[in-house]
């Protein structure tokens, strides 16, 4: 989600964060105000107002002039947040200075968990990032959004419900630990419409946590996660690290205890500066620009500033993938600042450090005797020759870490200078030390050279969406005569037009589904589709239908997690027999069907059956009617679907009832190579409250509802059930 999930959305946060820090700093006398979490350059380069012209040549006086004023500036902020460093000091937190790369990956992504054999794949995924990318430091783990509020599961149900519970998760969380990487689980304010979890929601979150071995709290929509997270950990004897999404709110005293954030950066052509980094420089920031397919302003900024990225590629089941030019630069950069972390948090970093060439911008990070320069290339154009003037000392040595060469310093015009090449966009590190290269040192020099005998400009930059195949739906045995409960559907042609209705995605190529005539994953669907003549269920499957098929067949699925939830005793409550049977997966669902002599319906046949015809907007016509369907259940616990003949005047023109309104039903299946996910139609009567971010409804018949697929015991709902087809002889 993480609140950037629309534009407007995130234009609107910019705006406020700006127009509240720019009151913070009215107090001061400062010409460098932050903007968001950034500060601006030197006047002189026109960082933030390309409008304005071409950046001038800066003098070194400018420069001073600068990082005077965002000095002072940083004092004051200093001891108006009462501010104290003690929490960056922790040991058990240190880690997070060096959480350089942190993808947020989904729970169902297809390399992540195997449901075939039922097991997590925490090295498979892995290894696919150390393989493309180089790896990573942490992860944040996303098992909440987008189908929380499907039913009144919380967001702790939703980690509960993964597979093998919370024994399961923490085995899993041990893998990652094994691998080295430290892991997040999100918590969400806004989730007060789903089940009470009966405790404040920091405590609910640091028990959750600590149960899991988990290391992190990512604060999804928080501008600054509340000390209570910390103080709630703590008591448990678990620490966190709290990552807040957003940037911290003048006058910064949550900087104290959230010692990680995102970024959500803006890119002008000179680089801006962090504002929370420059505050506190042990803080660490993972910029974040999920939808931008060239990730190059991401990863200079980032290097610029000493500080990781967030490597986010499955995007609520929507595939924005890190394509190679980006992925081999991420390796690059990672592997110089997880070697050079203990100089990324140096206290006497100079951003905008001298450089000698336009459109060449360097951060110095000094530490004790040594000196460490991280340099962005701005500009289209290659560059090579003189790039810093350096101290013409002797005994001093300099490496050319990003090309893992030893440079020679070069006496001209009473000065030393480091000539080195710089390509197109790219990147820089330059050591400064009066010791032989250690182990540590030459193993990177080393590894270096190697990766930098291919520029990055060979590496493709082409953006690929990910196709999608639709399940395949065997035929059934056909019928000539009416099956029990069963309603004749006419062949005909038909004007299938759907719409994904998914939060996010706006119109990328890769949102919602690709069905077998479409090239692409996309949001709109429009497409004549001739239909052959099919039986189908009038009601959704009841209970006591599914119980007969549990008494025919003994049917108990090997993932029985949430399997009718509802269910007592092997049978369903008292009075429940005529209402929908829900919590069944996908495959539950199958099971029964195939048992029925039958198979789940094609999207466009279930769309047909409700629709006719005349492209009408619910089974009855184009006009919602309150009678046709149940009373929303807007309250924090399921009350249960109505029984599936009590709102006939729901009936559409073809004789089919209850399609709308009462439960979900599950249709097609569609996988790309990370994810699975169901398309389910109709809707449910209930209606969590309190927030946008919830499972959205689908009660028109041009929508459907997309809902990603990991597990049995995940994807089973209490709001989704099923009804079935059969072929026509």
């Amino acid at each position: 989600m993480h609140s950037n999930r629309a534009h407007a959305h995130q234009v609107f946060c910019n705006l406020l964060v700006g127009m509240l820090l720019a009151l913070a700093a009215a107090a001061q006398t400062t010409r460098y105000s932050p903007e968001g979490d950034q500060l601006p350059g030197p006047d002189c380069l026109n960082p933030v107002r390309p409008s304005a012209g071409q950046p001038k040549i800066c003098t070194r006086e400018d420069y001073k002039i600068w990082l005077d004023d965002i000095t002072h500036w940083r004092n004051e902020m200093r001891i108006r947040a009462g501010y104290s460093g003690r929490e960056y000091e922790r040991p058990e937190l240190k880690w997070a200075r060096s959480s350089f790369i942190q993808p947020q990956m989904m729970v169902e992504d297809r390399y992540f968990y195997d449901p075939e054999s039922g097991q997590y794949t925490v090295d498979k995924y892995l290894d696919d990032l150390e393989k493309r990318y180089g790896g990573i430091d942490s992860i944040l783990i996303w098992s909440v959004y987008p189908n929380v509020g499907i039913d009144d599961r919380n967001q702790y149900d939703m980690v509960g419900t993964m597979p093998g519970g919370v024994e399961g998760v923490r085995k899993m969380v041990v893998d990652f630990h094994r691998r080295g990487v430290r892991v997040f689980f999100p918590v969400m304010p806004w989730d007060q419409g789903t089940h009470d979890p009966g405790v404040p929601n920091w405590e609910a979150t640091a028990k959750l946590l600590a149960d899991v071995g988990a290391d992190g709290i990512n604060g999804d929509t928080f501008w600054g996660l509340p000390r209570a997270f910390q103080t709630a950990a703590d008591d448990l004897g678990h620490p966190l690290v709290l990552e807040p999404e957003h940037t911290l709110l003048a006058p910064f005293e949550g900087l104290t205890w959230n010692t990680m954030t995102w970024g959500y950066w803006q890119y002008p052509a000179a680089p801006m500066v962090s504002a929370l980094k420059w505050l506190e420089p042990r803080h660490m920031v993972n910029v974040c620009d999920r939808w931008k397919r060239d990730k190059t302003d991401n990863l200079q900024y980032a290097f610029f500033n000493g500080v990781g990225y967030e490597s986010w590629e499955n995007v609520f089941g929507i595939w924005s993938g890190i394509v190679p030019r980006d992925a081999e630069a991420i390796r690059r950069v990672a592997k110089i600042e997880r070697a050079m972390a203990d100089f990324l948090v140096s206290p006497e970093w100079q951003p905008y450090a001298a450089t000698e060439r336009y459109g060449i911008y360097a951060s110095r990070w000094p530490l004790e005797k040594k000196t460490l320069w991280t340099i962005v290339n701005r500009l289209p154009t290659d560059t090579d020759g003189p790039q810093l003037r350096v101290p013409a000392q002797s005994g001093l040595r300099y490496f050319d870490l990003w090309h893992g060469v030893e440079l020679t310093p070069q006496l001209a015009g009473g000065g030393a200078f480091l000539s080195f090449p710089i390509e197109a966009h790219g990147f820089g590190a330059i050591l400064a030390t009066p010791d032989a290269p250690d182990g540590k040192l030459q193993a990177l020099l080393e590894a270096m050279k190697a990766l930098a005998s291919s520029p990055l400009t060979s590496y493709s930059n082409e953006w690929k969406f990910l196709p999608q195949q639709m399940a395949k739906l065997a035929k059934t045995a056909t019928a000539s005569t009416a099956p029990p409960g069963m309603v004749k559907i006419p062949s005909g042609d038909f004007v299938f037009k759907v719409n994904g209705i998914e939060i996010e995605g706006f119109n990328e190529s890769g949102v919602d589904v690709q069905y077998p005539w479409e090239d692409s994953p996309r949001r709109h669907h429009l497409h004549t589709v001739h239909v052959d003549s099919f039986w189908i269920d009038k009601y959704p499957v009841t209970n006591a239908e599914f119980k007969k098929f549990l008494d025919a067949t003994h049917y108990h699925p090997k993932d029985d997690s949430n399997f009718l939830r509802d269910w007592r005793n092997g049978t369903y409550p008292p009075g429940w027999e005529n209402k929908p049977v829900t919590w069944v997966s996908l495959e539950d669902a199958r099971a029964y069907a195939a048992w029925a002599g039958k198979r789940l319906p094609h999207e466009w046949e279930w769309q047909y059956a409700a629709q006719g015809g005349d492209e009408r907007l619910y089974p009855w016509g184009n006009t919602w009617d309150d009678a046709a369907v149940p009373v929303p259940d807007k309250g924090r616990a399921l009350r249960g679907p109505d029984g599936v003949d009590t709102h006939p005047r729901g009936t559409s023109s073809f004789g089919v009832a209850d399609l709308v309104g009462n439960v979900w039903q599950w249709t097609d299946e569609f996988s790309d190579e990370h994810t699975r996910a169901a398309v389910v139609r109709g809707g449910s009567y209930y209606q969590p409250q309190g927030s946008v971010w919830y499972f959205p409804q689908a009660y028109r018949l041009d929508q459907h509802g997309k809902l990603l697929l990991m597990a049995p015991s995940k994807d089973r709902a209490g709001t989704l059930g099923f009804r079935c087809v059969k072929d026509v002889e």
